[in-house]
């Protein structure tokens, strides 16, 4: 009878844990903590009804060879997710975009080995390195995706609309550069269903 009871009883759902793996853009600079991406992720998911535990590893000037160092320590076994998003350092410095996209690989390749399910989330290069390394830049985050079959998000500023920079100065801090709290609103409102997708595959 007892373990009639037992079968019978609703299992419920096992929360999933998902590392944010990035830099400042992650890790929420500038902004007081609850105001970053990944307390404002939580709370976007949580009223979503998900049960998700979001790990902030964002590394504030964090490379793509800095997420590569640190991913397999990173990666420890109770995560069942990540969201990937490094580059804009490596764009900021200039660095080649074969070197960037290797980086990359090499944490995608960490997550294969321990069956991690991925969002690879992608930046656009400036134009003023040129159209042809915006074009080779451009393209590692879905040629990546392709290759390692994992979900991707074209842009982390999405969320902030197809507008020209002008209008995007509002949802930015001074620098330019790191978005405030209102932009991360709207950066964390274009990302989530991305997100829910991402917890879908993971569980």
């Amino acid at each position: 009878m007892a373990a009639f009871l037992l079968l019978s009883m609703p299992t419920t759902a096992q929360e999933v844990t998902v590392l944010a793996l990035g830099d400042s853009l992650t890790q929420g600079y500038g902004l007081p903590e609850a105001q970053g991406f990944v307390p404002q992720l939580r709370a976007w998911l949580a009223a979503q009804g998900q049960d998700v535990a979001v790990i902030n590893g964002g590394v504030s000037g964090d490379t793509t060879a800095g997420g590569a160092a640190r991913a397999d320590w990173s990666l420890t076994p109770e995560v069942d997710a990540m969201i990937l998003t490094l580059g804009g350092n490596d764009l900021l410095r200039g660095i080649a975009p074969e070197v960037a996209r290797a980086n990359l690989a090499k944490i995608l390749d960490v997550a294969q080995a321990r069956e991690v399910e991925v969002l690879l989330v992608g930046l656009q290069a400036p134009a003023n390195y040129g159209p042809e390394y915006k074009q080779a830049f451009d393209r590692i985050y879905p040629a990546l995706a392709e290759q390692y079959g994992t979900l991707h998000f074209e842009s982390f500023f999405n969320g902030l609309g197809v507008i020209d920079p002008g209008q995007a100065r509002p949802f930015f801090q001074p620098d330019g550069i790191h978005p405030n709290a209102e932009g991360v609103v709207r950066i964390v409102e274009g990302i989530g269903p991305a997100v829910i997708d991402l917890i879908e595959a993971a569980k």
